[in-house]
């Protein structure tokens, strides 16, 4: 009988583990070969990553054009599944530029640690002895990462909110952490851990959780563009554009996919230069609920010329320090692509990268509807799957499209019958 409970699974090469998956899904030789593929990255390299390493997951990596912000032009890398998307930022950016590209600014990247208290007899007194004792809090935090310190980091604040809870009221302390070039995780959650004894010690409390948060929202990135109107089909198509985005800022059932185009192109840029796409995604949800209500993380407006006015401005907690970003070769030739020196500027390109992909999905919805594009692609991957050799694929492509049935069974017709089958 089958079993998930492998003893000492984790003691195994990614060999021997590979095997024993095989025998359990029953995995033809070939799917094998697929997973254990590790492309850029040596086994031994992958295997030290995470934790139960069979092989790797590859994903197209692609680069949108046409991209300046603050004057200087960007190729921008995209790992992502999802055809349109690359093409469709590509095209956002190159209607920007008659309107001088995209403008962005960030504040330090300042990240939060959070110390959990409870227990505390008297949590507002507790409140106010914690924050008389800020300059040793803080002390004690910087002692703990001196490199960052001198580098210009380190604990720059604190934070202290009293909040209600279903097991009674806790006494939240917030470590306001400048974390340089680093996304800054290890660095945070090591200052929250030495400062928590000292909170106890102080307020009589029990410290539990002390770890980072991920909504970031004083590690902010902004971007603002200009779309001449004539670039995007006139002052009609800017009022269905404004009319979209109204309809976002109403509702949270279209925001969720109007946010969801957005990181479509942000998800894809912290991937392809090897940052924390969980994290990212977290923090930008997060953000747009901030206020009470789920939101748009973009504004549209009109200026004196009826052209359209977009914005953004959006929690980027990504470094170039650490992790997969100097560990993965991939990542690291994506960072060398964009040319990029800071963290900040890395969540400027971001943010200009998100505001153009909302931007492209906004027209399109606007317009002839986000399907046409997006379905032409769509039915090019199907035509592949489908077995479409490189001699009929663009016909199959073209009959899908005239059938206005793009899927699999319409595409493996198609290809039999040009086959002559």
């Amino acid at each position: 009988m089958k079993t998930s409970r492998i003893q000492g699974f984790y003691k195994l090469s990614p060999e021997e583990r590979l095997k024993h998956v095989k025998d359990f899904a029953d995995l033809t030789d070939e799917e094998c070969a697929a997973i254990s593929n590790t492309g850029a990255m040596p086994m031994n390299m992958v295997d030290r990553m995470i934790e139960n390493v069979v092989g790797t997951f590859e994903l197209p990596l692609g680069i949108a054009t046409n991209f300046q912000v603050n004057g200087k032009d960007y190729l921008i890398p995209m790992a992502i599944e999802e055809p349109s998307v690359v093409a469709a930022a590509s095209n956002a950016a190159k209607k920007a530029l008659l309107g001088g590209g995209f403008r962005a600014s960030s504040t330090d990247p300042v990240m939060i640690g959070q110390i959990q208290l409870t227990g505390v007899k008297s949590p507002f007194g507790a409140k106010m002895d914690i924050l008389s004792k800020k300059e040793e809090i803080l002390k004690l935090a910087n002692d703990q990462d001196p490199v960052l310190v001198k580098f210009g980091g380190g604990a720059r604040d604190i934070d202290v909110r009293v909040i209600d809870t279903l097991t009674g009221p806790m006494v939240i302390t917030h470590l306001l952490v400048d974390t340089r070039d680093a996304m800054g995780a290890n660095a945070v959650n090591t200052m929250a851990e030495a400062v928590a004894p000292y909170l106890e010690k102080l307020t009589g409390g029990r410290v539990y959780l002390r770890i980072i948060s991920n909504l970031a929202v004083h590690r902010l990135a902004r971007a603002r563009a200009v779309w001449k109107k004539e670039e995007l089909g006139g002052e009609e198509v800017v009022d269905g554009i404004i009319r979209a985005y109204s309809f976002a800022a109403a509702d949270p059932f279209r925001a969720a996919t109007h946010n969801k185009g957005i990181m479509n192109g942000i998800s894809a840029l912290v991937r392809a230069t090897g940052n924390d796409t969980r994290a990212v995604e977290a923090g930008a949800h997060a953000y747009a609920a901030v206020s009470g209500r789920y939101l748009p993380l973009t504004t549209y407006e009109k200026d004196e010329n009826g052209d359209l006015v977009g914005t953004i401005e959006i929690p980027v907690a990504v470094g170039l320090i650490g992790g997969a970003t100097k560990v993965h070769p991939v990542a690291k030739a994506a960072v060398k692509i964009l040319g990029i020196k800071t963290a900040n500027e890395l969540g400027e390109a971001m943010a200009s990268l998100g505001l153009a992909q909302n931007l492209a999905a906004l027209r399109a919805l606007a317009t002839e509807g986000i399907q046409r594009g997006h379905m032409k692609l769509h039915a090019r991957n199907l035509a592949v799957t489908a077995g479409a050799t490189p001699d009929i694929l663009n016909e199959v492509v073209v009959r899908m499209i005239k059938e206005k049935a793009i899927r699999m069974d319409v595409a493996e017709r198609i290809i039999k019958e040009l086959k002559g089958e």
